[in-house]
């Protein structure tokens, strides 16, 4: 999901279980699961790796962020507070931190630490485990992804998450969410 495997990637059991110092049942229990979800993909020969997204999934990938995150942060806006928006703030610095650092798997986690943490407030739980599912199918396109932004700040719509918040403008907030989840993934599948 943070983006710490890269897309194609070949894992194995044996490495699973070594890297997270787990049996080989837990490790093939955590393949099977990975995989139902989409984040990983099973070959007939039994090669698990890391999806390599072609460009109409990362198309459909975009479109369920869009639909899904925008209702999320629709829904959070009657229960956004200043704390939410001051921990917003405080988040977006650290993805500024990340980005000074030139730290991919950072950025990641706390882009989407970002986003959890506004739809968090919408109190939807089903649809919270349905955008983190899309998530987790993301991760390691969004690496390749962040390879190719060469970012210098933060993401722009961040701000105007942010400010549409603080103002109370749901059309502005539903507006920001939206180019924020689709404006990268859209430079990929070109």
């Amino acid at each position: 999901m943070h983006g710490e495997i890269g897309p194609g990637q070949a894992l194995t059991l044996r490495g699973i279980g070594k890297e997270f110092e787990v049996s080989m049942t837990p490790a093939r229990e955590a393949v099977r699961r990975l995989v139902a979800e989409g984040a990983l993909t099973l070959s007939t020969s039994g090669r698990v790796a890391t999806p390599e997204l072609s460009n109409e999934r990362i198309e459909e990938l975009a479109a369920l962020r869009s639909l899904i995150e925008v209702e999320l942060a629709s829904r959070a806006m009657p229960r956004a507070h200043m704390a939410l928006i001051e921990r917003l703030q405080t988040i977006n610095g650290a993805i500024s931190e990340a980005v000074a650092h030139k730290d991919a798997v950072a950025y990641i986690r706390t882009n989407l630490e970002f986003h959890r943490t506004l739809y968090l407030r919408a109190q939807a739980p089903a649809m919270l485990a349905m955008a983190e599912t899309v998530w987790l199918q993301l991760g390691p396109t969004m690496r390749a992804l962040y390879g190719r932004l060469r970012r210098t700040e933060p993401p722009h719509f961040h701000r105007l998450i942010i400010a549409a918040l603080r103002a109370g403008d749901e059309p502005g907030l539903r507006l920001a969410v939206r180019s924020d989840v689709t404006q990268g993934l859209k430079m990929l599948a070109s």
